[in-house]
């Protein structure tokens, strides 16, 4: 009895100590560090809206883009602040424009000077800045532990094994590629076109068309299963959104949720996916297909970097190898980033050389300069001033300049929306004619 009764006293501290603890730690996150990073902030004379307990200000950031976005802008106005962050047009006037809100128990530090921006960037406040908590568990779902969400060192080390994948020369083999997705491309838009009497929306074309560039050129996948991989990463997106509305509650990350099973699913069943490409891309190496180990895409060269580290040990202090977990959220983040900054990208592009034929002509008259009447080369890329630096959007500008003319649909409302990305909330619909037979 003794002995039963010591045991039970044992276990009672122990749990008592543990809930002391997690009741410190939540204290002090939730809390106490809050307080004292206000007055610090106070003390040094930046101030803000005063946050709720918990939620922060996030219900007043909430309030204001909901009204803001209420409408559509009347106007093709490129003054969008206002309704993408109406948030920080009312502080800064209020507090000025180095001032403090808080997303929850995270402070957001809002500041327009250039040389304290360029202090915060450098090297010496690299552990300090970075992703916040919430923002990498927010996406921890979706794409993980990827470069969008690495901070410090280990961004410095994921950027230096990716970076190469995207020099010139790396991207100039590439170009015959993107041509041939542009020319498919431009077969669908003819088609589209004639069936709904010259009116398309570019978005959805470009979002395709992306996607199949960065399918071949950095993994080595077809269209289709690129295809299948960003629908799958488009819902884990939405889900993800949703899931994580309430993370500023303490220990919400563990509540079981409808979303969660869902994002758990699709989270199996994308990984499924990479690891098939994953799987065809060393059969290749094994096949010497290749003059590279695994090929000459990006994906080629994080399982080369994995392999490295597998062969070498992860070094003295083990925390940069490459496993194949981070090797599929690298995959994900990619597939993702890659194509939809690139597709927005373009897509923002024509909405403004729809709306401004003088610019569109210009850019057409310098294409016909450079390129003739064939699609553009790698060395012809160089030449052309107009166009995006990026590769893929100087191919895809100048073989749509050489096929079509565009001009803005009647029925195109001007909605910026931000959602992870800033697209047009109701597409981009233009009117296309063709310049060639």
């Amino acid at each position: 009895m003794a002995f039963m009764a010591a045991m039970i006293t044992a276990i009672a501290s122990a749990v008592s100590v543990l809930l002391l603890r997690a009741l410190w730690v939540t204290l002090s996150c939730y809390f106490l560090t809050p307080m004292s990073i206000r007055r610090t902030m106070a003390a040094q004379g930046v101030h803000g809206p005063s946050p709720r307990p918990l939620v922060g200000n996030l219900r007043q950031v909430s309030a204001l883009v909901a009204e803001a976005n209420a409408g559509d802008m009347t106007s093709l106005s490129h003054d969008i602040v206002g309704r993408l962050m109406p948030h920080y047009v009312l502080w800064s006037e209020t507090y000025g424009k180095l001032f403090v809100y808080w997303y929850g128990s995270e402070p957001r530090l809002c500041l327009t000077d250039t040389d304290m921006i360029k202090e915060f960037l450098s090297s010496k406040y690299a552990h300090a800045t970075g992703k916040s908590w919430l923002q990498r568990q927010g996406t921890k779902n979706f794409i993980g532990r990827g470069l969008l969400m690495a901070n410090g060192a280990r961004w410095s080390h994921q950027r230096h094994v990716v970076a190469p994948a995207f020099m010139p020369d790396k991207l100039k083999g590439r170009v015959g590629h993107m041509v041939e997705c542009t020319k498919q491309t431009i077969l669908s838009l003819r088609d589209a076109a004639a069936r709904g009497r010259g009116e398309v929306e570019i978005g959805g074309h470009m979002t395709r068309l992306t996607g199949d560039i960065i399918s071949r050129t950095e993994f080595d996948t077809s269209y289709e299963t690129g295809k299948r991989i960003f629908h799958l990463l488009e819902d884990l997106q939405r889900l993800t959104a949703r899931s994580s509305r309430y993370l500023w509650i303490p220990g919400s990350q563990y509540f079981p949720s409808k979303y969660r099973r869902e994002i758990g699913r699709l989270n199996g069943e994308l990984e499924g996916v990479v690891m098939e490409s994953i799987r065809r891309s060393r059969e290749i190496a094994d096949e010497g297909r290749t003059t590279s180990t695994y090929g000459r895409g990006l994906l080629a060269m994080l399982l080369a970097e994995m392999e490295k580290k597998r062969e070498k040990g992860a070094g003295d202090d083990g925390k940069f190898s490459y496993d194949t977990r981070l090797v599929i959220d690298e995959c994900k983040t990619f597939f993702f980033a890659g194509h939809e900054t690139s597709a927005l990208l373009l897509t923002w592009t024509l909405m403004l050389l729809a709306t401004h034929p003088e610019w569109q002509d210009k850019a057409r008259a310098e294409v016909s300069q450079v390129c003739g009447d064939d699609p553009p080369s790698a060395d012809q890329l160089s030449k052309l001033t107009v166009a995006y630096a990026l590769f893929e959007a100087k191919v895809v500008l100048a073989m749509l300049l050489a096929n079509f003319r565009f001009t803005i649909s009647d029925d195109y409302r001007h909605a910026p929306v931000n959602v992870l990305t800033l697209r047009p909330k109701y597409g981009v619909p233009v009117h296309l004619r063709p310049l060639r037979p």
